[in-house]
Parts: structure tokens; C-alpha cells; sequence
């Protein structure tokens, strides 16, 4: 069982107000999301299943992200993950939200179980596709982690 963290690189193609569960109604402009997450389970908690999970539209909503990604507009056009045992993706959250260009649009979004106290796990950018998933890259060396980007084709069936 594949443990690892993970981003997904979520383009807004549309601003619009969503209801993120608990955590309330809020405007997500158009552009460039970053999410960043953890699968250090067995079955269905592991790497792969997470990820499946993600990329399914259609589903019961349990999660912040669950609630974004329900959106017509809201597409994942990317995946880097890390393989690694350890709970690092509040550090990857961390190195991400200190780039220069990084945005919380939501304070607390993924990370309201978060024993560090993450200022959230979703990180909205206002810059270029490549540059973005350059600071992915780079974040995950910063926590000595090497990114793999993966073939979304390999977890979608559509």
C-alpha cells in the first residue's frame, strides 16, 4: 500500500460562491488552486484510492475539498505526490503558502484537524500555469521530498 502527500493543481474556470460545509458560504475567484493533502492509510485511505477519490465528481462529501471540487467549474489539472510515510503535508502546506504569490482564500480550509495549525490547506496563485507547478516542484524539494507528477489518465476512468 502506496502511503505518500500529495497536491492537486485545481483550475477555477469561473468565480463563484460555494458553501464549504461547516466552515460556511465563500467566493472562490477565477485562476489557479493549489491543495494540499495527506494518504498514509491502508485500502481505501492509501495513495491511490485518495487520489481516485479526488478526481470523482460524484460523491459523498466528507472533506473542505470534496465541497470545492463539486463544482462544475473547478477541474484538477494536475497531481504531484511524494512518497512518504510521515505526516509532511502541513510542512508542503507551509513552503507553499511562503511563496511570494500565494493567496489563503479560505482560512482553515483543509486543515481544521491540523495539530500544527495550519493556516489552511488550499493556496490560491494569480500567476502562470508553469510557473505554479514550478513552486510545486520547488516546495516539495524545500521539505526534501521528490514530486512525481502523475498521469491523471492513470486514476480517471472518463
Amino acid at each position: 500500500m502506496t502511503k505518500g502527500i500529495y497536491t492537486l493543481v485545481i483550475k477555477n474556470q469561473k468565480e463563484e460562491n460555494l458553501r464549504i460545509g461547516k466552515l460556511g458560504n465563500f467566493f472562490f475567484p477565477q485562476g489557479l488552486y493549489v491543495y494540499i493533502g495527506s494518504a498514509l492509510g491502508k485500502s481505501a485511505t492509501n495513495l491511490e484510492h485518495r487520489l481516485q477519490r479526488h478526481l470523482l465528481k460524484l460523491k459523498r462529501k466528507h472533506w473542505h475539498i470534496d465541497f470545492f471540487l463539486e463544482s462544475e467549474f473547478a477541474k484538477i489539472t494536475a497531481v504531484y505526490y511524494a512518497i512518504t510515510s510521515e505526516k509532511r503535508e502541513c510542512q508542503l502546506a507551509s513552503a507553499l503558502i511562503s511563496k511570494d504569490n500565494a493567496i489563503i482564500p479560505i482560512s482553515g480550509f483543509g486543515s481544521s484537524d491540523c495539530i500544527n495549525n495550519c493556516k489552511s490547506h488550499l493556496v490560491y496563485f494569480q500567476i502562470e500555469y508553469e510557473q505554479l507547478i514550478n513552486l510545486i516542484q520547488s516546495s516539495f524539494s524545500e521539505i526534501k521530498l521528490n514530486p512525481i507528477n502523475c498521469s491523471l489518465n492513470k486514476f480517471n476512468d472518463d
